[in-house]
């Protein structure tokens, strides 16, 4: 049995090779044939003006008589569902509409209800994804590739990309990694998901996390059957002095660098506190370091991890970078742990492509990743400036708070109004979130956020055709 195969382009009609599935039900044959036919005609499986195997050729590979196959078409020939012309062969009538039903998606027109400019977190700048580099990379790295990258490989990940990435992480992040601490994973949820699972093996019941952030990556501890506590969150960063009242921690996720999403660096004091904290009670630092090459104001703050690569579990990828549809990330383990996420990863999917990551070894190696980096610091340091001007020009009682960083800007906003402006934003075919859809639920633990309106919005993902529009539509809808 095989699949139909049609060709859309424009030429002349497609014709089948040597398969074409069919399934014969009931009695008779040339009656469950004609069917069939008629079937695949009616439903689109045999588009229009597409040619049928050869009678001989679809006899043999059904097994029944040629002449079951020549009455069969000569049937639907004078039905209109067939033509049949000397030198052409027999093909499907061009006339004939395939009545198929429209997937439930396509009748629902979703892009009715997008949203006219998209000031939402989550990507960078698609649009500028090095595509001519990229291929250039792919095609040096297919080309040196080993027999063994076709295979299904180690789950440490290909050894070509740990080494560079060792090297890079070092220079640009200041992590302390050599090539047998590094794990690949598809993305920082997939370096988390086996994260959590090494954690529970180990019988950690809870992860602290900070008070603002995703919703996605609680859920996803959760999951795995642990509690998360919550720490809040000042303009310092996370108050590690939390974590001598919560009991039960074994591990806390921290954004050090930049503090997802209230943009705020965490002091110099806590991340010592941190690391003082993991190394008295045995615990673990879960450092997400999503955007940390980002800085606009100074240079990058190294990674936490370099204080103490023992008890710091590092988590990159290229998904603020390049883009998260490359699915690439990487783990920094302690010398201990990373038997264990290997372990981990290698009882589930591995998830991850040896041709990518061969792709990303070789367009890092190459200084590619460099440029584009720089180059794209660039382009979001000017992003964000001209966000600062516009609000300080048409909405001057607008405050841009948090560090000049990233990829992201949180703007706050006269307090009670946040819900009403992100209303209003709609109305004006902006979306944009507010913070407080960031917040942790943390009724349960005692405390309460104190009460800050703002807005979360991401700058860097506008193509250049939308910015100015959205950014218009942003300072109209300010309070």
């Amino acid at each position: 049995m095989a699949d139909s195969r049609t060709n859309s382009a424009a030429g002349p009609p497609p014709s089948f090779g040597a398969d074409l599935h069919l399934e014969l039900r009931g009695p008779g044959l040339r009656a469950a044939l004609t069917d069939a036919l008629r079937e695949a005609v009616r439903t689109g499986r045999l588009a229009p003006g597409v040619r049928l195997p050869a009678s001989r050729s679809l006899a043999a590979d059904l097994g029944v008589s040629r002449t079951t196959v020549v009455d069969a078409y000569a049937d639907l020939v004078a039905e209109g569902w067939l033509t049949a012309q000397q030198g052409s062969g027999t093909r499907v009538a061009t006339r004939v509409e395939p009545h198929r039903a429209a997937p439930a998606a396509l009748r629902a027109r979703p892009d009715e209800h997008r949203p006219r400019y998209d000031l939402l977190t989550g990507e960078p700048d698609l649009a500028n994804f090095p595509r001519t580099q990229w291929l250039t990379a792919a095609r040096r790295a297919l080309t040196a590739a080993p027999h063994d990258a076709f295979g299904y490989g180690d789950a440490h990940g290909r050894m070509e990309l740990r080494t560079a990435l060792a090297d890079y992480t070092s220079r640009a992040r200041g992590v302390y990694a050599g090539p047998e601490r590094i794990v690949i994973c598809s993305g920082f949820h997939h370096g988390l998901a086996l994260m959590a699972q090494a954690l529970r093996v180990r019988r950690v019941r809870a992860v602290a996390v900070e008070a603002y952030g995703l919703d996605l990556h609680r859920d996803l501890l959760r999951s795995a059957g642990l509690h998360t506590p919550p720490l809040y969150v000042d303009e310092h960063g996370a108050r590690i002095d939390g974590l001598a009242q919560l009991h039960g921690v074994g591990a806390v996720l921290l954004t050090p660098a930049h503090q997802y999403p209230t943009g705020v660096a965490l002091c110099p004091e806590r991340r010592t506190a941190a690391v003082d904290w993991a190394r008295a009670t045995g615990g673990l630092i879960l450092e997400d370091d999503y955007d940390g090459e980002f800085r606009y104001d100074r240079q990058p703050v190294g990674a936490l991890q370099g204080l103490d690569p023992e008890r710091v579990v590092y988590f990159g990828s290229v998904s603020k970078s390049l883009a998260p549809g490359v699915r690439l990330g990487w783990i920094v383990l302690p010398e201990k742990l990373a038997p264990e996420i290997v372990t981990a990863k290698g009882h589930g999917d591995y998830m991850t492509s040896a041709l990518e990551q061969l792709t990303l070894a070789e367009f890092i190696a190459s200084g590619a990743y460099g440029r584009h980096v720089r180059s794209m610091r660039l382009r979001y340091q000017r992003r964000r400036d001209e966000l600062v001007t516009a609000l300080r020009q048409r909405a001057p009682g607008i405050r841009v708070a948090g560090m000049a960083a990233g990829l992201q800007a949180v703007l706050e906003l006269p307090r009670g109004t946040e819900s009403s402006v992100v209303q209003a934003a709609a109305r004006q075919g902006l979306a944009v979130r507010g913070l407080t859809q960031f917040g942790y639920e943390v009724a349960d633990y005692g405390w309460q956020f104190p009460e800050r309106d703002a807005l979360v919005v991401n700058y860097a993902a506008p193509s250049d055709s939308a910015w100015a529009g959205a950014l218009d539509a942003l300072c109209r809808v300010m309070p």
